[in-house]
């Protein structure tokens, strides 16, 4: 491991800002008419340098996987955080807790949530360690076990306590205090809400700005593929410089904002976006689980990184299940990567070779 630029509190780079400093100096010994041809597309080159460990989550007795779209890392670095889909593709007629809390050796701390849910999706833990998480899908008009729930935004504290609810209960809306098909959401340092608000179809394709007490503040964003328009805003992240970073998996991105929604930059070079982290060194970890021939050409499936300064990737890691569907993801400091599947329903730790 390399010990350029030390990262905050460990005196360690990962491995991905490792390849990041790597392939600048091979750039800087490169020269002459040959330089595009001896330089390796990192977008589409799977790297080599990872093993997956399947197995290295210990679920409690009798406790299956579902499908799980979010992941989360504790702030104190030490843990992470998972939102399953109750063992199976919803939590329809389920009594098992969704929320679940590991430690860094895959051990099993806690879980809650049962009966909460009807599809768990998205996951953040603020910087006190409250546990935010979205309720994506409602009532569908033929499964009664739904009414009266989905559409929300719930925190928590660490220990499972209800502390606050965003959204009306089974309603779906485009109003100030609704939501409709909430995929992610994220808290900012001042303690800012902010939720990526639909996830395609009719849903809605947009971000909602709430305070701390949750008084809603502000929305931006429609359907359509221009500059602050979305299709599915399926994830949030955010950077040291307070950069809102939005997975808009749908249009094939993600695109960057500030605070207040003002348009900065979108970077298609991430394929189609499903989840995103970004470390203590400013690299961004973007799934991508959805790329066919069809919807996004030359992009294939599994885990890119790249520089927040100026989103050059570094590395590709190609998701090998053949389902894919390679969604949450998170990295510890020491570079190891923590991933879930929704499809393939299963949870995964990368670790570098």
């Amino acid at each position: 491991m390399c010990a350029l630029a030390a990262q905050r509190g460990s005196g360690k780079r990962t491995p991905a800002a490792c390849y990041l400093a790597w392939g600048f100096a091979g750039l800087a010994l490169l020269s002459g008419p040959d330089l595009g041809a001896q330089v390796v597309d990192a977008r589409f080159t799977p790297s080599d340098q990872y093993r997956i460990d399947d197995g290295f989550f210990k679920l409690p007795p009798d406790r299956p996987i579902g499908s799980t779209a979010g992941m989360a890392l504790d702030p104190s670095g030490a843990s992470v955080w998972v939102f399953d889909r109750c063992g199976a593709d919803d939590c329809m007629g389920s009594d098992l807790a969704p929320i679940m809390h590991f430690d860094l050796d895959g051990n099993h701390l806690i879980s809650f949530g049962a009966d909460m849910f009807v599809r768990p999706h998205g996951i953040h833990i603020d910087s006190h360690g409250n546990v935010w998480v979205t309720d994506g899908e409602g009532p569908n008009g033929r499964d009664p076990r739904r009414e009266g729930k989905g559409h929300q935004v719930f925190k928590f504290s660490p220990t499972g306590e209800l502390l606050m609810t965003l959204g009306k209960p089974g309603i779906a809306g485009d109003g100030p205090d609704e939501f409709n098909q909430p995929s992610a959401v994220l808290v900012a340092p001042n303690g800012d809400i902010f939720v990526g608000d639909g996830h395609g179809g009719q849903s809605n394709a947009r971000i909602v700005k709430f305070d701390a007490s949750g008084r809603f503040l502000k929305a931006w964003g429609e359907r359509g593929s221009g500059p602050g328009q979305f299709a599915v805003p399926h994830a949030l992240a955010m950077d040291e410089a307070g950069r809102l970073f939005v997975g808009d998996r749908g249009n094939n991105r993600v695109q960057i904002f500030d605070q207040e929604g003002q348009f900065l930059a979108e970077w298609p070079q991430f394929g189609r976006p499903s989840g995103m982290f970004i470390d203590a060194n400013g690299m961004l970890y973007v799934t991508d689980s959805s790329s066919t021939p069809r919807s996004n050409p030359g992009y294939g499936e599994g885990i890119r990184i790249g520089s927040v300064s100026d989103g050059r990737i570094s590395v590709f890691i190609d998701d090998p299940h053949e389902d894919g569907t390679q969604e949450g993801v998170v990295a510890d400091s020491e570079g190891n990567i923590y991933g879930s599947l929704t499809g393939g329903m299963a949870l995964r730790r990368y670790s570098f070779r």
